[in-house]
C-alpha cells in the first residue's frame, strides 16, 4: 500500500491525495461541524450536514452546493481485488494473489464443493500467514499453484466453475 489516500465525491469524481497535500492542508474547525479551508488562494466555509465515521461517508454543504464523499480506507482496494467486496461474490470466478509470497497449504481440490468464507489456501507474505478464503458458495474448477511454489502479486492462484 502507499502512503496515499482517496475521496470520491458525488460517486463521480475520485481524488487523490498524497500525505504531504493532507499535512498542508489549511483547514480550521470553527465547530457546530463548520471547516473553514484555504484552497488555491480562496476561503472556502464547509458545512458538514451528515457523517457516518463508521462507513466514511460524509455529505457537506459549499455555499448552495451539497456534496456527498466517501472516503475508502486503502485496505478497501485490496478487498476488492480480492473479490471481497459487497456484491461483487456472484461474478467472481478466480482468485489472484493479492501480494507475493509462498504458498505454504493448500485445503482444496479441482472438483471440490466449497462454502462461502472457507478457507482455500494459505498464502504467505512478510512472515504472516492468510488465508485465502472463498468469496461464494462454489465448485472449484482449477489450482494453478502447488504447495511450496512462489507466487508474484496478482498470478491466477484458483478458477471457480
Amino acid at each position: 500500500m502507499n502512503n496515499s489516500s482517496k475521496a470520491l465525491v458525488n460517486n463521480t469524481q475520485e481524488f487523490c491525495f498524497d500525505q504531504k497535500e493532507i499535512d498542508n492542508l489549511d483547514v480550521f474547525d470553527h465547530g457546530d461541524d463548520q471547516l473553514h479551508l484555504i484552497f488555491d488562494h480562496k476561503s472556502v466555509v464547509a458545512k458538514v450536514i451528515e457523517k457516518d465515521f463508521l462507513k466514511r461517508r460524509y455529505k457537506i454543504q459549499i455555499n448552495s452546493n451539497f456534496y456527498e464523499i466517501e472516503i475508502p480506507h486503502p485496505l478497501d482496494d485490496l478487498i476488492k481485488k480480492m473479490g471481497y467486496s459487497s456484491g461483487s461474490a456472484k461474478v467472481i470466478d478466480s482468485i489472484k494473489a493479492p501480494m507475493p509470497g509462498s504458498i505454504i497449504d493448500i485445503k482444496v481440490k479441482a472438483g471440490q464443493k466449497v462454502k462461502e468464507g472457507e478457507t482455500l489456501l494459505i498464502l504467505e507474505a512478510m512472515k504472516m500467514e492468510n488465508a485465502i478464503t472463498s468469496p461464494k458458495d462454489t465448485v472449484i474448477k482449477e489450482l494453478f499453484v502447488e504447495e511450496g511454489e512462489s507466487v508474484d502479486k496478482n498470478k491466477l492462484l484458483i478458477d471457480f466453475e
